[in-house]
């Protein structure tokens, strides 16, 4: 099993910036792709980014491409989502994630574990 905890949601104004972490249990959390998709009220559960188990391969939604950075470090058992350039557009509920392979694929259904999820909150 795995256990996902995210960290470093909160409030900020359109332009700003917010990085959030997810911190993963495991010894064997080098074995995992990871992702991040976020989920606004009435709306589904929608894929964000996405980054293969060694860091050299990652994926963006056309929403936010250009604007939030994925990485990780294994040997912190983390991975994080440098959000820049906030919109209002962004606001919703941010899940980290952990695929059942070393790499992704843009759908929820494909993921195998799932953090509780922190708030993201862009005003205008």
């Amino acid at each position: 099993q795995v256990q996902l905890v995210e960290s470093g949601g909160g409030l900020v104004q359109a332009g700003g910036s917010l990085r959030l972490s997810c911190a993963a249990s495991g010894r064997t959390f080098s074995s995992y792709a990871m992702g991040w998709f976020r989920q606004a009220p009435g709306k589904e559960r929608a894929f964000v980014t996405a980054i293969n188990w060694s860091g050299g391969s990652t994926s963006y939604a056309d929403s936010v491409k250009g604007r939030f950075t994925i990485s990780r470090d294994n040997a912190k058992n983390t991975v994080y989502l440098q959000m820049n350039s906030l919109k209002p557009g962004d606001t919703a509920v941010y899940y980290c994630a952990a695929y059942r392979t070393g790499w992704y694929v843009p759908s929820p259904g494909h993921v195998g574990y799932w953090g509780q999820g922190t708030q993201v909150t862009v005003s205008s």
